[in-house]
């Protein structure tokens, strides 16, 4: 069963790969006192995460901003240096916390995850955003097929 609205969000860590070399974000870290945007995507630099789902809340981060939010993150099933990489190339790791979930147990505490074996990707994040208020979900869109529609920031935004 997956996370709900109103749950609170499962403890775990993410690694993160910087200027400053590799560290751990531990949940607390990223949700104790704050409202937070997260959004998980299958996988960097794969066609919809990299042309549509990221570049809308990239575009979109000083009015998420406006709107309470203190942090907006980014988590994928791929290594740290992956996220790092994408979060440059796109830019998007200037105003976005690109979080790996190298091994997939974030997505799978969760329960937000999807099996792509089929297209050699493995068990992976689902397409989902959510807003958490100091470690409660206060909104949760899981995308059930490819289109980024209540995972979108156009939705979230709907939602603060």
């Amino acid at each position: 069963m997956s996370i709900q609205q109103g749950d609170q969000v499962p403890a775990g860590a993410f690694k993160v790969f910087g200027s400053d070399g590799m560290h751990e974000v531990t949940t607390d870290e990223l949700f104790a006192g704050k409202k937070v945007v997260l959004f998980g995507v299958p996988g960097a630099f794969t066609p919809t995460c990299n042309d549509t789902h990221l570049p809308g809340f990239q575009t979109q981060a000083d009015t998420l901003r406006e709107r309470g939010v203190d942090t907006i993150a980014c988590m994928a099933v791929n290594d740290p240096f992956v996220m790092a990489a994408w979060g440059r190339h796109t830019g998007a790791g200037e105003f976005i916390q690109m979080l790996s979930d190298g091994n997939g147990e974030y997505a799978t505490s969760l329960g937000l995850t999807l099996d792509l074996s089929a297209v050699h990707m493995g068990e992976r994040s689902a397409r989902f955003a959510m807003v958490v208020d100091d470690g409660t979900v206060t909104y949760l869109g899981r995308e059930l097929g490819r289109d980024v529609t209540v995972s979108g920031v156009d939705a979230v935004l709907e939602h603060l």
